[in-house]
Parts: C-alpha cells; structure tokens; sequence
C-alpha cells in the first residue's frame, strides 16, 4: 500500500535499480536522487506512479522505458544528468499526461532555442524548468496555506488602529484649539468690560465740578479735605 517511496542518495547496484519491483504497484511518487544512476531499464511497471526524481544521476538516454513502464506519468525531474541532444527526449512524447520536465544543468539546456525545440517537442508540456512557454514560473504552493492572508489581515488591522488613533489625536488638539479660542474671546471681553467701567466712571468725574472732583478724589485716596480741617479749627 506504499504510495511514496524515498531512495535519495542511496547506492545502486552497477548504475541499475536493485530491488524496486512490481510490488510498489500503488506507488504515486517515487525519489531516487543521486545514487549513481545510469539506466531506468530495471524499472518496474508503476500505473500509478505520477512524480518521479531522477536528478543528479548520470543517465544518458533509454527513456523510452518510461513511457512503457509508468504511463501515467505528469512530473519528471531529470536535471543533473548527461542528457545532450533534443532527441534524446523524444520517447517522453509517448507520455500523455507529461506535464512538468526538469533538464536543469543537463548539456542539452545549453543548445540554441531549446526551451521552444522542447516545447515543440511535447506539446502536452505546461511547465518546462520550472516555467511555462510565456515565461511564467510554475506556482510553489497555496499562499493561503501558508499563512500570508492572515499577515495581510493582521497588518491591515494595525494600519486601521493607528488611523483612528491619529484622527482621536486630532480631534483632541482640535477641541483644545477651540477651547483656547474661546478662553481668549472671553479674557479679552472681560478686559473691554474693565475698561468701559473704568471710562464711564472717569466721564462721571469730568461732568463735577472742580471741588467736587478734588474732594471725591481725595476720599478715595483716604485723605481729608484741607477746607475741612480749618473749619474745625475754628470751631
């Protein structure tokens, strides 16, 4: 009932797999990189096998095993290896369902047009390398998975916090603003108050007679009349 199957940097036997059979029959992805590999001809039949990585092995050609041996293959991963001519590949057009090829660091990446000789090649092919015929890189995983949307969610939340604790901020120096206005508006009321009291009592004083100005002057100053004082004398 084995559906994945790791073999990474194991040692094969002479370049060959030893020990994979018809057993692993429900094998869905199977890895064995860098492990000396020369040949996939010991292959078992694997219907169900989707993925396989072959990478940093030293395999040249005889591809047309795979299209016999796992006929349903969508992922193949062969970077690393000694792959040279475009022809080489020509085996993978009997895979259907072929949809990503890796030849990264294969000599045969260093040909002229390759990208659109491949393409032409395996016209079921979506991502070759890792990107698509228009250049757009195939996708890694699921943003949402990885928690981005709940960063963005929290990010946007602090940026609402801070605007409405800057426009609270701004309502406060407004209501201080317009309390300081007023405070002025009524200081200098009362100052213009002081002053018309202080002006009519001096209009008042100007419409007395001369004596009478004199002796209420000296009244408020706590002093006595001199005419006053010498008519007590005479008494």
């Amino acid at each position: 009932q084995v559906k994945e199957l790791v073999l990474d940097n194991c040692r094969s036997d002479d370049g060959k797999i030893v020990g994979l059979s018809s057993d692993f029959e429900n094998l869905e992805f199977l890895s064995m990189i860098n492990i000396n590999l020369l040949s996939v001809s010991n292959l078992p039949k694997l219907n169900k096998l989707r993925k396989l990585e072959l990478s940093d092995n030293r395999i040249s050609g005889g591809l047309e095993v795979l299209a016999e041996r796992t006929p349903n293959l969508t992922h193949l991963n062969l970077s690393g290896n000694k792959i040279k001519d475009i022809n080489t590949l020509e085996p993978l057009k009997k895979l259907p369902n072929l949809r990503s090829l890796d030849l990264f660091n294969c000599e045969v990446t260093m040909l002229i047009n390759y990208r659109e000789s491949v393409f032409t090649l395996l016209p079921q092919l979506t991502y070759l390398d890792g990107f698509d015929a228009d250049d757009e890189e195939a996708p890694d995983s699921d943003p949402e998975a990885d928690g981005d949307g709940l960063e963005d969610e929290y990010e946007n939340g602090e940026d609402d916090l801070d605007e409405e604790v800057i426009d609270d901020e701004e309502d406060e120096d407004d209501d201080l603003e317009g309390e300081e206005e007023e405070d002025g508006v009524d200081d200098e009321e009362e100052d213009e108050e002081e002053d018309g009291e202080e002006d009519e009592e001096d209009e008042a004083d100007d419409d007395l007679p001369r004596g009478e100005k004199r002796k209420r002057n000296l009244e408020d100053e706590g002093e006595e009349d001199p005419e006053d004082e010498e008519d007590d004398e005479d008494d």
